[in-house]
């Protein structure tokens, strides 16, 4: 019956969920297909996570340079630094050509084949590419997610609005900038502004900022914003969008905020487009593709991974995910734990966190214990020139388990990572704290902080 089809493994879309579950399939002996409509890497590598760091990377360069006195380094004015948003662009085109031809590379290397096109289902084992039927045993649906535009908003008159994927494409640093959104992307895309000059204004539903950290960290890091010139306007509700105003109501009473662009970054809604998913018969949640935590659908050959099943929507997550599928399909039994996603904001002090919130872990645990270093008490913080930030650690109290770390401070998104591999192994507070960091590192206040949980702080 394997023999029939075209192929034992067909992958609908190449971003980091899709290449990453076709090269592992390709490597447990399946004859794979990846089909792509658009340029491999998905949005990350072309529209997201790629290009949006390389523009930052530049503008901490700038701030750095602009600081250069304050390490004892002489002759830079700072009045006369400025950025080329053409020369960072044309740095982005580099980073993100050379990844997506490495992309495309690792997928021929590993004798992938690549079908470009859109991939329709006919049944639930053909799809139709551009006329072309395609068979395969299993599918594995990585389409990804493209950025939300909300209808609660009314559009009124001529409007600057643009996405994160045009916000990567201005030629030319707005002076003002109204961001709608303040999740990950429309604080990073706040960062990044104000440190290129803009004058940025972020609105947001909630009454705090950063919903996925712990709301003291968010809080700490919409400070230091705030202190860089950035304007909060939270527990907002935005009605409307008129001849570039943002109309939004705060208690009660309607205000408007004039800018020169508008930014849309409210999160993104899963890309079934012409997929043909309700029509074969997949289950949704809203307009995520519904899986369960081994990332099969109700039809038990398709799997969906990535943004388009809604449930961490992250490259790495992703990557992880597509697997974890390609495990399932093969016979070997695995799951997702998404309590164990580490997820990453690339400001300056950088935010990094994983497991539970404070708040979360009291609703789960009778007895928590936290433990809080501050970056002050940091010596290579103090020489980097930032002690502004904390190690924040969530335990269990009884059994000493790690439930949540929150990182706010320089290279806090490199550090993450230890705590990503202790929580996997199921390590307890003790067998980090028995784990000799290196000196001077900032990574050293990570174990510092969970002495502090147990009372028993060295060095605060």
């Amino acid at each position: 019956m394997v023999d029939s089809y075209d192929y034992e493994i067909v992958v609908i879309g190449a971003g980091p969920g899709g290449y990453v579950a076709a090269i592992k399939a390709a490597q447990e002996g399946k004859r794979t297909c990846i089909i792509e409509s658009a340029r491999f890497g998905g949005t990350c590598l072309n529209e997201g996570c790629i290009p949006t760091k390389v523009f930052i990377k530049t503008a901490n360069v700038s701030d750095e340079i602009k600081a250069a006195a304050d390490f004892a380094v002489e002759g830079v004015d700072p009045s006369k630094i400025t950025v080329s948003m053409t020369g960072i662009q044309d740095r982005k085109n580099v980073v993100v050509n050379q990844l997506v031809n490495g992309v495309k590379g690792l997928l021929r290397s590993n004798r992938v084949a690549v079908i470009n096109g859109h991939a329709a289902f006919l049944d639930a084992h053909t799809v139709i590419v551009d006329e072309k039927k395609v068979t395969s045993e299993y599918f594995i649906i990585a389409s990804g997610s493209n950025a939300l535009i909300p209808g609660f908003i009314a559009y009124e008159g001529v409007n600057h609005i643009i996405t994160s994927k045009e916000a990567l494409d201005l030629e030319h640093a707005p002076q003002t900038i109204a961001i709608i959104g303040g999740g990950a992307i429309g604080v990073e895309f706040a960062y990044l502004f104000n440190k290129l000059g803009s004058q940025v204004a972020v609105f947001e539903l909630m009454d705090h900022i950063l919903p996925a950290v712990d709301p003291e960290v968010a809080g700490m890091a919409q400070k230091r914003l705030e202190k860089d010139g950035v304007k909060f306007c939270l527990g907002v509700k935005v009605k409307k969008i008129k001849d570039d105003c943002v109309y939004y109501e705060s208690d009660g009473r309607e205000n408007l905020h004039p800018a020169e662009v508008i930014l849309m970054a409210v999160g993104r809604a899963p890309n079934t487009d012409g997929l043909g998913a309700e029509k074969l018969g997949l289950e949704f949640n809203q307009k995520a593709i519904r899986t369960n935590n081994r990332l099969q659908t109700n039809l038990s050959n398709i799997y969906a991974i990535g943004d388009v099943n809604g449930r961490a929507m992250l490259a790495h997550t992703a990557s992880r995910e597509g697997i974890v599928a390609v495990q399932n399909i093969c016979g070997t039994f695995a799951e997702m734990n998404y309590e164990r996603i580490p997820s990453c904001i690339y400001t300056e002090p950088e935010i990094a966190c994983i497991g539970f919130t404070e708040v979360q872990a009291k609703e789960k645990c009778k007895n928590t214990q936290i433990g809080k270093f501050p970056m002050t008490a940091n010596g290579k913080s103090l020489i980097e020139r930032d002690t502004y930030g904390v190690i924040k650690v969530i335990l269990d109290g009884d059994l000493n388990e790690i439930l949540g770390v929150h990182l706010y401070g320089k290279h806090a998104t490199d550090m993450i990572g230890e705590i990503s591999v202790a929580m996997a192994g199921e390590l307890t507070a003790d067998e980090i704290i028995a784990t000799v960091h290196p000196h001077p590192t900032i990574s050293e206040s990570i174990p510092e902080a969970f002495m502090i949980a147990g009372g028993k702080a060295i060095h605060c």
